[in-house]
Formats: C-alpha cells, structure tokens, sequence
C-alpha cells in the first residue's frame, strides 16, 4: 500500500502517539508540523526528520500553504478543533481529529458539514472503537448471545491522580476554557456504549457535581502548593509524590510529567512544581468541572443503561454489566464473563489485551487500531475498516450535550432522532 503523508497539527501527547504509531508500522508519514510550542516543534522535528521549511507555528500558517498531505491530525486544545478541521478540509485534507470533534454543537455541525461537502474520510478519535476488548464484546451482543439486551451497568473509573493531573490542575479544569467532563473526558464513553448497544438512546437524565475539589473540603494546615505544605506527605494528591514519582519511567515521562515540564530531572520537576499550576493544592485551584457523575439512559425498546464517571478510583480500564433475557457478561476491559440462564454455564471470553488502559498505554490498543484503519482507508481508498464517520460521530456528542443539559436543568431530555 502507499504511504499517507500526515500533517500533525498540534504536538502534545494525543498527536505525537497518533504520529508515532504511522511511523512504526510504515503505513504513514509525518511531512509538516503546526504546534506553536517552539520546544516541541522542534522535538517533532528531529523525530520525525520534518525539514524546517516545513514547520509552522499554527495551522493558520499551515493552511495558507496549498496541500502538502494526504491528511491531517488535528489533535490542537479541544476548544481549537473547529478552525484547523473545516479550512483544512475545505483543503481537501482527509481528517483524523482527537475527540471532542468541538465544545459546542454548531462547531461540530459545521466540521461534519465540512467533511461532507468536501467529500473526505473524517475518522473521531473515540478510540474505544478499535480495542480488541470493544470487539469482542460488541461481537458477543450481536450475535444474540445474551439474548435481549435489557439494562447496561457502566463504570468509567478516571482514577484519583489523574483526575488531579487533568481536571483540577490541568488544561480541562473549566467548563469555560475547555468543555464539562462529561465531554472532553467521558464523550468516549457515551460513543462506546451507543456502539457497542448499536442504537441511539432516546430519554437522558444525570446528575453531578464538584463535591471534594474545592477549598471548603481542604485539610487544616493545607498550603496553596505541596511544596509548602505540612500535610503533602499524607495528601493522596501530593504533586511531589506524583510528579518525582515519574522520573525514570519512559511512560511517565511521556505522560503525565511531559505535560509540567520539559526538564526530566528531580531539579525540573521542583521548579515547575514551584511555579506552574501542576504543583498547586488540589483545594486551592480554579477548577470547576465536576468530579462525579451519573448518566441515565432510555433506549425506544425500552432498554435502559446506567453511565457513572468517577474521581474517586483507582485508574484503570472501564468495567460493564450487561443484562440481557438469555445471559448476563461482565466485562473488567481485559476479559468477559458470560452466564447462559439456560444452562447455567459460564465462559471466560479473552480478547488477549495486552495494552494498559490509560493514554500512556494507549487505550488497551485503540490507539493503535484506529490509526491503522485510518491509514488502510486512505490508502486503499476502503473506508469499511473504520467504526464510525462524521455523522456518527455528531450522533453520539449529541448525546454528551442532551447529558450534560439534563445535569443542569435538573430535567429528563429527549433527543430529537
């Protein structure tokens, strides 16, 4: 097959594995770069042998160029998606855009809209899609072996010191400078389970809120930073602990400490932890996206799923009940436990995962699977191999937003098929 040529607008975490993985297996090339941080530009640069005259400080400055790939990973700030996805396809750049595809409906109407009327493959990075795990599960319902499915119990655990690292202290703590969780961290839940349960649901309800992140739940002696406070070494959310706690490790290097500095050293971290928002107390930001919340949905048969996001756990991968008129499965993301009523026999389905479920580990191999769907459908001009397109995409935001519309008005919310 030939190689796709990529240009990677935007060099922090989600596009630089996106670009890593094409590079891997051969299938892609990274050929321009638009990231206005001057340290990594250049870091992309030399891993990827860009030439200089091929690097940009912003998309606007890659746009105004005429087209110099075959497609473009946009994975810019969430609140920056719109810009970069419509010109670019307007282009005629294929997209593979990070997830949320936009913070606000009209946004994301207008890249589907872009997508289509330019005719090009737009692939959302709901990398959930593509695990093995995903596959497996979503085979074992259609196949009708549970029988109808009645109810869906699922658990997204983000896991205490993340939630910490990106949603108290970090660039998706405000609803007004990024998006409510429900979008920029849990919108790949709500894919998922619309994907895997194959419908739309049609009532939502939830409930939410910001109930431990705040300076009224704040321990007696707490500092405004670990560095100054007494009670850091007993903290569960001491930036110290977590963020000394990386060096060494390549993955934390690349994730989560990559993200407070460039200087992977005991000094670097210090000094960031000093000065940056990533050493603050966790009670004494300006946070205000919440830390819990629970989506309830009513599918048109009367099936009926039950969505909890949570602080409050260890980080792993997502766990699932699903209730069905012939059988019950479990799933821990690893493996699937399946009961049949009929017989009262049990079997363990492995999908043989053997990739962590954080974004370091690259989503139990979603990341991995997505890109080289992408990159097959461009170069074989077959968009079968993706799982989902502008519209479906569109389709399940749609719910995040009817979601989080319910949460704030205290009201259910029907979705206008």
């Amino acid at each position: 097959m030939p190689r796709v040529t990529l240009a990677l607008v935007g060099a922090g975490l989600r596009g630089v594995t996106y670009a890593r993985r094409a590079h891997a297996t051969g299938a892609g090339r990274v050929v321009a770069v638009a990231e206005p941080d001057p340290v990594r530009r250049a870091a992309v640069a030399r891993e990827f042998r860009v030439p200089a005259h091929r690097l940009y400080t912003g998309w606007e400055e890659l746009a105004g160029q005429e087209r110099l790939a075959d497609a473009a990973v946009v994975a810019t700030q969430d609140r920056l998606h719109t810009g970069p996805a419509v010109r670019l396809a307007d282009l005629g750049y294929h997209l593979l855009l990070e997830k949320p595809m936009a913070t606000e409906e009209r946004e994301a109407v207008a890249i589907a809209e872009a997508a289509e009327r330019n005719d090009i493959v737009l692939a959302v990075c709901h990398v959930l899609r593509y695990a093995p795990y995903t596959q497996a599960l979503k085979s074992l319902l259609d196949s009708g072996r549970i029988g109808r499915l009645t109810s869906v119990e699922h658990l997204e655990p983000v896991g205490w010191w993340h939630h910490a690292h990106s949603f108290v202290r970090g660039n998706w703590r405000r609803s007004d400078t990024s998006a409510p969780m429900l979008l920029t961290k849990a919108c790949h839940d709500v894919d998922w389970l619309v994907h895997v349960i194959g419908r739309t649901p049609r009532r939502v309800g939830s409930f939410g809120s910001l109930t431990h992140f705040r300076a009224d739940a704040a321990p007696p002696g707490a500092a405004s930073r670990c560095l100054d406070c007494s009670v850091e070494p007993t903290c569960p959310y001491s930036a110290k602990r977590l963020y000394l706690g990386c060096l060494g490790d390549p993955d934390s290097e690349f994730w989560p400490l990559s993200a407070i500095t460039d200087t992977l050293t005991e000094e670097g971290v210090l000094q960031a932890l000093r000065t940056g928002p990533y050493g603050r107390c966790v009670y004494a930001c300006d946070n205000d996206v919440v830390d819990h919340q629970v989506v309830a949905m009513e599918f048109d048969d009367g099936a009926t799923c039950s969505f909890t996001m949570s602080a409050f756990t260890p980080m792993g991968h997502r766990r699932t009940r699903l209730h069905g008129t012939h059988g019950f499965a479990e799933g821990d993301g690893t493996t699937i436990r399946v009961v049949d009523f009929r017989t009262g026999d049990e079997t363990l389905v492995d999908p043989h995962v053997t990739a962590g479920a954080s974004a370091a580990d690259g989503h139990g191999g979603g990341d991995e699977a997505l890109v080289d769907a992408f990159l097959e459908a461009l170069a074989t001009g077959d968009a079968s191999a993706l799982r989902s397109d502008a519209a479906a995409s569109l389709r399940t935001h749609r719910v995040v937003w009817a979601a989080e519309r319910a949460r704030l008005t205290g009201t259910v919310v029907t979705i206008d098929p």
